[in-house]
């Protein structure tokens, strides 16, 4: 039985139905052999009340939640079996087995050699199938490597080994034991991963946050860009048609040409622009054509980073991802997006968009090295993103998002570990985005969330312009940016992208009535709560045309 929630900071009156629950449920039959397992953190509070109900074992988490030794000695007393999760269930490096081997003598120091059962930390369904068809990938990153089939090997072997010895391998066995010290050991050295010049360039960063703070940003922004009270604009990406996505495809298969895919690309950018200026929307995005995924977009110009062709995971119900993987130390060649971005801005008059994707989401959403810590790449990231920023402003670009989407979703489950990484992941954004200039206006967008509880973070981060989802909620979650004096922008999403109905004018107007109730105009922008991307154009026109219009309407209403 899966019991997550264990591993956070849970209330004494959870902690008490622990207890009879479990008495319950081990006293439905004999026959029944009750496991409890938790991951991604320690449950020592849970451990001790598990420990004295009838279930048979405990799976705990020994990677992620190292504080799970603390219980050894309850366990020990209670001689329930152990299920030692020793290999990472969450990431696809190949384990270090004689690191695993010490883990477990660790353990065994507590807890009886025949009550300890060798696992992963979690299920194996946060991991690809298996490396066997990954026919591309280079082979010495490959080495490195272990998906969930090659992970049920490392269990296998490093359960004979922690038993039995080296001495009762086979010499299949053996040579599996003598290529993972080998793989290990390059992945210590090995100039594919590690690039002084990286390390010390960002050892040495010094530009930490913006020139001048937001109130003389604003100032000058609003002067130069001259938009109205009420702005309105899109979160990014348009509509991904069957059509844009084999270009994409063909391009990467070498079916097409560099030139018939770029034509491709820029016609479909010319076709978002010319109905953004028809449908009468102020500042513009060019529509992300060539943009299969945000995070792997960028992961493919960086270095450091790796593709699969088969390394699938499950995202929620029967949606599938294929994230890229961070190998080795993260640098920017050249730039990602400055081409697509400038040829956009050479179609209109209108301000053109810069899209990024920010330090935090593309760490939280992409398999992470696990031989450095996580603020250490993420500061690569970032250090790297604040060129582009740089680039595209002296591009003549005068409004760039830096999207993080995922930045809740990297929190810690545990209250004690939040505020280090808000620390980092609030330094690497504001790293990122150091390179603008005070007239350059930084926006960034949040997916659905909570904020009340990050509502400082978000402050911290002092982009000039937020969006944020809030469309489902009327204007309850903009209500907290009123009660702490939040100064910046706000593009409260005012229609939700997530269902395919199209919302009509009155409706419009009277979610942005809601919002005015909580913020000025002057401080408001009015878009989509979220990209376009999975939407259909028959869909995306008249929401769009129905959201300019309502705001029309309004600030006439309003003059």
């Amino acid at each position: 039985i899966d019991e997550p929630i264990f591993v956070k900071d849970i209330e004494q009156k959870v902690l008490s139905l622990i207890k009879p629950t479990y008495d319950k449920l081990a006293s439905v039959s004999e026959n029944i052999k009750i496991v409890v397992a938790t991951y991604f953190e320690h449950s020592n509070e849970a451990t001790k009340i598990l420990v004295n109900t009838p279930i048979y074992a405990l799976a705990l988490d020994f990677l992620y939640g190292k504080k799970n030794i603390e219980s050894l000695s309850i366990i020990a007393k209670s001689d329930k079996k152990l299920i030692a999760g020793v290999v990472d269930g969450r990431n696809i490096w190949k384990n270090d087995i004689k690191k695993s081997i010490l883990t477990l003598e660790e353990i065994s120091k507590e807890v009886k050699k025949d009550n300890i059962i060798v696992s992963s930390s979690c299920s194996l369904l946060h991991t690809p199938f298996t490396l066997r068809y990954e026919e591309k990938m280079n082979k010495e990153i490959k080495s490195w490597l272990s998906y969930a089939e090659e992970k049920l090997d490392e269990i296998y072997l490093i359960t004979k080994l922690f038993f039995k010895g080296q001495n009762a391998l086979n010499e299949i066995e053996a040579k599996d034991l003598e290529k993972n010290i080998e793989a290990n050991k390059s992945r210590k050295t090995s100039t594919v991963i590690h690039d002084e010049k990286v390390k010390q360039r960002v050892e040495t960063f010094t530009k930490l946050s913006r020139e001048k703070d937001f109130e003389q940003r604003i100032k000058i922004q609003k002067e130069l860009l001259k938009y109205e009270d009420l702005a309105t604009t899109t979160i990014g990406s348009f509509p991904q048609t069957p059509e844009i996505r084999k270009a994409r495809r063909d391009f990467k298969n070498n079916e097409i040409s560099k030139e018939d895919y770029e034509k491709q690309m820029k016609q479909y950018i010319d076709e978002c622009i010319a109905f953004q200026e028809e449908c009468g929307i102020e500042v513009l995005v060019h529509g992300e054509p060539e943009r299969n995924d945000m995070v792997e977009y960028f992961g493919e110009q960086l270095n450091g980073y790796g593709f699969s062709q088969n390394g699938w995971v499950q995202s929620y119900g029967s949606r599938c991802v294929k994230p890229p993987f961070i190998y080795g130390d993260i640098s920017r060649p050249k730039a990602m997006t400055v081409d697509w971005i400038t040829y956009a801005q050479s179609k209109t008059d209108k301000i053109m968009k810069g899209m990024l994707t920010g330090p935090v989401t593309i760490l939280n959403w992409s398999f992470v090295r696990d031989d450095k810590p996580r603020d250490e790449v993420s500061k690569q990231i970032a250090v790297a993103l604040s060129d582009e920023i740089d680039d595209l402003q002296k591009s003549g670009i005068k409004i760039i998002q830096v999207d993080e989407a995922a930045f809740k979703e990297g929190y810690p489950l545990r209250q004690e570990n939040i505020k280090a990484y808000e620390s980092w992941a609030t330094r690497d954004f504001k790293i990122s985005v150091s390179s603008a200039y005070p007239q350059t206006q930084i926006h960034t967008h949040m997916c659905y969330s909570e904020f009340n509880d990050i509502i400082k973070t978000i402050e911290d981060m002092d982009a000039d312009v937020i969006s944020i989802e809030t469309a489902r909620s009327g204007n309850e979650l903009l209500k907290i940016f009123k009660e702490v004096g939040y100064k910046q922008e706000v593009g409260p999403g005012i229609y939700d992208i997530h269902s395919p109905r199209i919302p009509s004018v009155e409706e419009l107007k009277k979610q942005i009535n809601l919002l005015l109730e909580v913020l000025p105009k002057e401080q408001l922008w009015i878009n989509p709560d979220c990209g376009l991307k999975t939407r259909k154009w028959e869909e995306v026109i008249p929401s769009l045309k129905n959201m300019v219009q309502a705001v029309k309407e309004i600030r006439e209403e309003n003059r």
